[in-house]
């Protein structure tokens, strides 16, 4: 019998005050999970609680930064006592800087990587030793198109999302034994605040030129909403996946499948 409740699992969401960390732990609580999320300072935190609680969620943040071992230690512990076990991580803080390479300082470059592969690596580290005494656990990493592709003025983001995929196998291979899942979830372009630059209209009132070249690429001629995440992310957080494992699910609109329309 399939099994997509959360009904009685408590599930950490890492930078989930808005955007997609936020659609998901939405999707979640639907589900009937009990939400924990972080941001990194106190004023998102606020912002996080209070949207959440406008949605009828009842959801508990914490200020955290995912790149210092110590306090998501700390973190992991607060949660443990005040709220319970984690029964499900989903590893979603991350940042990107869109500069060309040959003008990336190393220290720009090792500030992507460190919040979107060491952090992840930190977090999941932190949660798995109460998942394998418990002989259960759900882990997803929030990875990318670019855990594929390149494309100019990503490098750190595509090292640090293509070192998260064979990170989400490594932990796949190691914990399965103990019945944890990590698994992935990329997602296409989505419509976040983070992506809002990229489609102003131009002055014109055209499209801006990526968003023109987004919605070619895409066979679904749509930019993703962080929505479009629920229903993957609650699969994989829930029994319906238990079999599933090391896997990277790209919610993309068929971005990966296709090559393009052919110029007229």
């Amino acid at each position: 019998m399939l099994n997509f409740s959360l009904e009685g699992k408590i599930a950490l969401v890492t930078g989930a005050a808005y955007g997609i960390g936020f659609a998901i732990a939405s999707g979640f609580a639907k589900a009937g999970a009990k939400i924990v999320f972080n941001d990194i300072n106190q004023e998102l935190v606020d912002k996080g609680e209070a949207a959440y609680k406008a949605e009828g969620i009842d959801a508990k943040g914490y200020v955290c930064d995912v790149t210092n071992e110590e306090q998501v230690n700390e973190l992991v512990k607060k949660i443990e006592a005040e709220v319970g076990v984690i029964d499900i991580l989903v590893n979603n803080a991350g940042i990107i800087k869109r500069i060309p390479m040959h003008e990336m300082t190393a220290a720009e470059f090792r500030q992507v990587i460190d919040i979107d592969l060491n952090g992840p690596f930190i977090m999941a580290k932190a949660v798995l030793p109460s998942m394998m005494k418990k002989r259960a656990g759900k882990i997803i990493n929030i990875c990318s198109m670019m855990s594929e592709l390149g494309r100019e003025t990503v490098s750190a983001y595509a090292a640090a999302k293509g070192g998260l995929k064979m990170l989400t196998r490594n932990i796949a291979s190691e914990y399965g034994e103990y019945n944890i899942q990590c698994n992935g979830i990329g997602p296409g372009y989505i419509a976040t605040p983070q992506t809002a630059p990229l489609r102003e209209p131009q002055a014109d009132g055209s499209r801006h030129p990526f968003d023109q070249f987004i919605i070619a690429k895409t066979p679904a001629a749509r930019w993703g909403t962080p929505e479009d995440l629920m229903g993957p992310a609650v699969f994989l957080a829930s029994g319906a996946s238990d079999f599933v494992n090391g896997h990277v699910l790209y919610v993309d609109g068929g971005i990966l499948a296709y090559i393009g329309k052919q110029p007229k």
